[in-house]
Formats: C-alpha cells, structure tokens, sequence
C-alpha cells in the first residue's frame, strides 16, 4: 500500500515543479513586448524653414496664333494657275502665294502703257507748237485767238497724259493683284485652295499665323485676374512635358457678366512642341515673397483638414493643425500652426496617430536641440 502513496507523491511534486517552470517564462515573453510596443515607429524629422517662394495663379486655356490673317484675292471671277505653299510652310513677307490667270491683266496694261505714250507725244507737240507760237506773239504774227488755241491744247494734251497714266496705274495694280503675296513673315496654317480653282473676290483662300508667334489666352476669375499684371512670368509644359515659358501681353480691363472671368493673352516667342488650338494648363507667377516651408511628406490630411507631427523629448508624437499655402519643388508653405525651425515628422507621419510613440532616426544634420534629445532618449 506503500508504494502508490509514494508514485502519488512523486506526480504531484513533479506537476508543482513543471508549473513554476511555466510562471518563470511568462514575464520574460512580457517583457519583449513591452519593449517592443514602447521601441515605437521609426520617422525621420525635418524642420519648418523660411524659403522664397513663387505665388502662383493656375489657370487652363488655349494656345492661339498670336494673329491668324485671313488671306484672299482682290479679283472677281478669276482661275488659280499656281499654288506655291502648303500648310505649315514657313514665308517671308513679300512672297508670292499663289497666282490666277492674268493673262487678260497683261492686255489691259500693255494698253495702258501704249495710251501713255501717245499721250506723252502729244504733250510734247503740244509745247513745241506753244512755243513756237509765243516767238510768234512777240513779233505780233499770232493772233490772241490763236495763241488762246495753242495754250489750250497743251493743257488738253497734259490732262490727257493725266489721265493716261492714272488708267496705267490701275491697269498695273489689277495686274499685281493676280499674284497673293505674304503681308508679314508667317507660317501658313491653312489651305482653302486648289489650283484651277475659279476664285471670288474676298473669299479666303489662306491663313497665315503672323511672324509664327503663338500665345495662350486663359480665362481667369475676378479675384484671380486682380493678381496678374502685364509682363509676368508664365510657365507651361509641351506634350514632351518640356517647360515653355511666356509673358503676359495683356490684361483684360473688364470681366465677362456671364462667366465672371477675364482673359488674359500670354506671349510665348519659344512654343517649343505647343501647337494651335492646344488646350494646356499654365502658372501664372503673381508675385514673390517669404513662406514657412515643410516637405509635402510631413503633411497628413484627416477628416478635411492638414496636419503635421511634432514629436517632443518622451518620443511622444504630437497632431498639430496646420493652415497651408503654396506647393513647390516638394514642399508645401505652412501659413500658420508652426514656426521657424520646429521640427515635423517627414517620414512616416501617415501612420501615426495623436500620441503614438515614435523612435527618431537618421535626424538630418541640422536638427534641433529638442530632435537630438528624441532620438538619444528611445
């Protein structure tokens, strides 16, 4: 009866022992945890700096010809013997288009000229007989009659010559008008033409964008088309995402009372890859001036509204808001909720929450007294 009290004995001790083996684990695993809970989110922090920043407008519109004239002929009722340009072919003022039959033209100023000269023989027989009759008058051989006569007939003569040469001359200009020729430097942007075409008078045959300048004429509120002045800097991209820079030419002086907005016209004298009828968007620089800036990365938006992580000397991350600005070059203005030099999370601040504990690392170099004690407490 012995024995089995004592194997009883034995199991219970066995048992006792096995648990206390258990209880001795237990706070070393809770321990690891807990400090891993209390290691925290690695971020990295950057201080809120004073930069000079742009103060921009953006604004959409189209890229239009700077003037696009609208070309035709003067002549009525006429055939296109010559075609000497094709859309976007570059010309020079002065050029010759196009060409219609002039042949008719030809006659009609090969008169003219021939009129011209019978009326210049007639003046001059007209003042050789004017002379010859005042060396008569002197010696009393003409009478006044006579001499009346002779004066007459050369005013007559030099009137015809008048007009002689004026029917000329508009015998010449409806023969030039049989050539179209380029008003101004351009680039033709368009052909209504073909050759053999019986052409009208005024109907437009050619559009030239005039010296091949470009702009672009965006629509801008009130409040927006206040801020521009003429001359300001303006930047847009080609569909090669290349910059294109521009100037304001001029300002609207009044807003449209549908739209509520006005519009202004951009120079653009290098449009690079731009073309006609491009509807492209553009920064409008309005002015220049000082701004508090942090890296876009440290600004977090919840329920609406920006915000930005401090974190103070417990490794403590904290949810400031913040009111912004300007963008550029990666960074956003903080208008208000910050000052100079304060350090925000710039990494990693999507993740936290107000009050998480973070560990700071790789703080950059010119890190504040407060971001060094941070990083050395975790």
């Amino acid at each position: 009866m012995a024995y089995p009290l004592q194997r009883a004995a034995l199991i219970a001790l066995a048992c006792l022992a096995l648990s206390a083996c258990g209880h001795k684990t237990e706070p070393a695993g809770s321990g690891a945890a807990a400090n891993a809970a209390s290691a925290g989110l690695a971020v990295t922090l950057a201080h809120a700096q004073q930069r000079t920043i742009e103060r921009n407008v953006i604004a959409s519109g189209p890229v239009a010809a700077w003037e696009e004239m609208q070309l035709g002929v003067e002549l009525n009722g006429m055939r296109v013997t010559a075609l000497h340009v094709d859309v976007g072919q570059a010309v020079h003022k002065g050029d010759v288009l196009l060409e219609i039959d002039h042949r008719t033209l030809d006659s009609d100023l090969r008169q003219a000229q021939a009129a011209v000269g019978e009326a210049q023989a007639e003046v001059v027989l007209a003042k050789a007989n004017l002379d010859r009759g005042e060396m008569m008058v002197q010696k009393q051989l003409v009478s006044a009659s006579s001499w009346d006569s002779l004066k007459a007939a050369k005013a007559q003569a030099d009137a015809k010559l008048s007009t002689a040469m004026a029917q000329r001359d508009g015998a010449q200009l409806r023969r030039d008008y049989a050539s179209l020729r380029a008003p101004d430097d351009g680039v033709i942007s368009r052909r209504m033409v073909e050759p053999g075409q019986v052409v009208m008078a005024g109907g437009e045959l050619l559009r030239l964008i005039r010296q091949g300048r470009l702009e672009w004429r965006p629509e801008l509120p009130a409040a927006d088309l206040a801020k521009v002045a003429v001359g300001a800097r303006v930047v847009l991209h080609d569909a090669n995402g290349q910059p294109v820079e521009g100037r304001v030419r001029a300002v609207s002086p009044g807003v449209d009372t549908a739209t509520r907005t006005g519009l202004i016209h951009v120079d653009l004298p290098a449009p690079g890859a731009l073309k006609a009828g491009t509807f492209v968007e553009g920064r409008i620089v309005t002015s220049t001036s000082s701004g508090l800036m942090v890296p876009s990365a440290a600004l977090v938006v919840r329920d609406g509204y920006p915000y930005v992580f401090t974190v103070d000397g417990g490794g403590t991350a904290h949810r400031v808001r913040v009111r912004t600005g300007a963008s550029a070059n990666g960074e956003v203005e903080v208008v208000e909720g910050l000052q100079p030099g304060q350090a925000v999370v710039a990494t990693g601040a999507g993740f936290l929450g107000d009050g998480d504990r973070v560990r700071v690392v790789d703080a950059p170099a010119a890190s504040g007294t407060a971001a060094g004690q941070a990083g050395a407490q975790q």
